[in-house]
């Protein structure tokens, strides 16, 4: 089969109910895909709900990861796909009804790209506040570009990234560079994040396609609970520290240590107004430059991010756990035959 849809889910049946739902009422035929849930170690009475869900869905394929990490997850899925493409899609996501279609449509090329994002569609559980920096709605996993093109390049908007909430990848490219980084990505309530971005600019920086596509739709939920000041500061925390985990993923360390006095100087500016109260609204543009600065600077200066990650998150059990992915080596240029 040329393409395997994983859903990545912990402790949300509700969400993963209308994710699935979603999955039936594609306009292509259920052979014309694989479904994977992974359920990354989701308490009860949850993983029972989810379990059950996922027995109701003709075809699909339940695996149990009690590792923490959404890219524990992800690369689980990938373990468990066939050789051809794995497209993520979160949980709290519905895809539009083309979006299978719209994949296959894309990869049904000579050459195809090795990674392809998609777009994201906003489903409000409430209205974006006022006060929220319009600069900002990407933090909730929004892309409303329309259009395609290749990552980095002046095909599209400066600074575009790739989002998981939506993203297709050639499991064997994949499998070669090792898959999703485990020492980043959301782990529980830590707010880490980019192991798409990481994954994406390595297969690039080999000199393979990775290129977005708008026709390629999911409708993700914000939910309500994110929509507060408190949410925003310990996103764009957590969004400095992944940065410069990132970056040196990438061995872009120099780039890492030049950032450092700008980003010091921001966070000095900016202190004064980080004594107001987390609920409150006021000097926002100045608190959330603070808390993105201050998580550049504990991470570029020695703070281990993805161990207090790990810490935040439930410790693992063992009763499963997913192989690491080995990196095996890949010819820049070249990628394995895409199936």
């Amino acid at each position: 089969m040329k393409l395997t849809v994983c859903v990545c889910t912990h402790d949300r049946p509700g969400y993963l109910r209308a994710c699935l739902d979603g999955l039936r009422r594609q306009d292509v035929p259920q052979t014309a895909f694989a479904t994977v849930v992974v359920d990354s170690g989701s308490p009860e009475p949850a993983r029972s709900e989810i379990a059950a869900l996922t027995a109701a869905y003709t075809g699909a394929t339940l695996i149990r990861v009690d590792e923490p990490g959404v890219s524990a997850a992800r690369n689980a899925g990938a373990d468990a796909a066939n050789e051809g493409y794995i497209a993520y899609i979160d949980d709290d996501a519905v895809p539009a009804a083309n979006w299978v279609g719209s994949i296959l449509t894309a990869l049904d090329q000579d050459e195809p790209p090795v990674l392809i994002g998609g777009r994201i569609l906003p489903a409000w559980e409430a209205p974006l506040p006022s006060w929220w920096p319009p600069g900002l709605r990407g933090v909730l996993s929004i892309i409303e570009h329309e259009g395609a093109g290749e990552y980095r390049t002046a095909a599209l908007p400066p600074g575009m990234e790739p989002y998981a909430a939506n993203m297709v990848v050639h499991v064997p490219t994949m499998r070669c560079v090792g898959g999703f980084g485990t020492g980043i990505g959301r782990m529980g309530t830590a707010l880490l994040s980019d192991e798409e971005v990481q994954l994406a600019w390595r297969l690039q920086d080999l000199g393979l396609s990775a290129r977005y596509e708008s026709r390629i739709v999911v409708h993700h939920s914000i939910q309500a609970r994110r929509l507060n000041p408190d949410w925003l500061l310990s996103r764009l925390y957590w969004q400095g520290a992944s940065t410069v985990l990132t970056r040196r993923l990438l061995n872009d360390r120099l780039l890492v240590w030049r950032e450092v006095p700008r980003r010091a100087a921001v966070a000095l500016l900016c202190a004064p107004a980080a004594l107001m109260p987390r609920d409150s609204t006021r000097f926002l543009a100045a608190r959330w430059r603070w808390a993105y600065a201050t998580g550049f600077l504990r991470a570029a200066l020695g703070w281990r991010a993805a161990n207090a990650a790990r810490r935040i998150a439930r410790p693992p059990s063992r009763e499963m756990q997913p192989r690491e992915m080995q990196p095996r080596e890949i010819q820049p240029g070249r990628s394995p035959a895409p199936t």
